[in-house]
């Protein structure tokens, strides 16, 4: 389940020609600046920074984002990523969505150890927990619970947190 505010658009056009009254032209310019220089920055320790001291994002020790992967330009302060994770290449975290008659924001929360894989979308509202996996080209439309591993277009559980563990190799110690 999807956590977010929905907010009714009252005007003949649809919500997003009403952007600029749910958020500031200078943060969208500012946003956009900085999320394209951080896109194509190889400097890990440099894009975490960007993210945190810029944009307000809550990012984890030792979290890694893949070139050319892109936040939320508009409401980057809603996403929350853990410690130690990895995003994909190409993966867009989006946390909000403007539809014809109305908009909707939430918060995004990716855990701790989570990997997601090059070209996927998290959609806002999205919780995915400690431990996941998401496969590439997953569209993230609903929570991941921990250590599950996830993937495809409707995105679907493929395997639970107790199958993943199943499925790993005995140590050869």
């Amino acid at each position: 389940m999807r956590r977010t505010e929905r907010y009714k658009v009252h005007h003949k056009a649809n919500s997003l020609w009403q952007m600029y009254s749910t958020v500031s032209f200078f943060k969208i310019v500012k946003n956009f600046i900085v999320i394209q220089i951080a896109r194509y920055t190889p400097f890990l320790r440099m894009k975490n920074w960007m993210y945190r001291h810029f944009l307000r994002m809550k990012v984890g020790d030792r979290t890694s984002f893949a070139l050319m992967a892109m936040p939320d330009s508009m409401f980057p302060e809603k996403i929350k990523v853990g410690n130690n994770s990895i995003i994909g290449y190409n993966t867009t975290i989006l946390a909000h969505e403007y539809l014809i008659t109305e908009y909707r924001l939430g918060e995004v929360h990716i855990g701790n150890e989570v990997m997601i894989g090059a070209n996927s979308t998290i959609l806002p509202g999205v919780h995915i927990g400690d431990g996941a996996i998401i496969s590439a080209a997953t569209l993230v439309h609903k929570d991941v619970p921990a250590g599950a591993f996830a993937g495809g277009n409707p995105m679907r559980i493929i395997y639970t947190k107790e199958e993943m563990e199943s499925r790993k190799l005995p140590d050869n110690d």
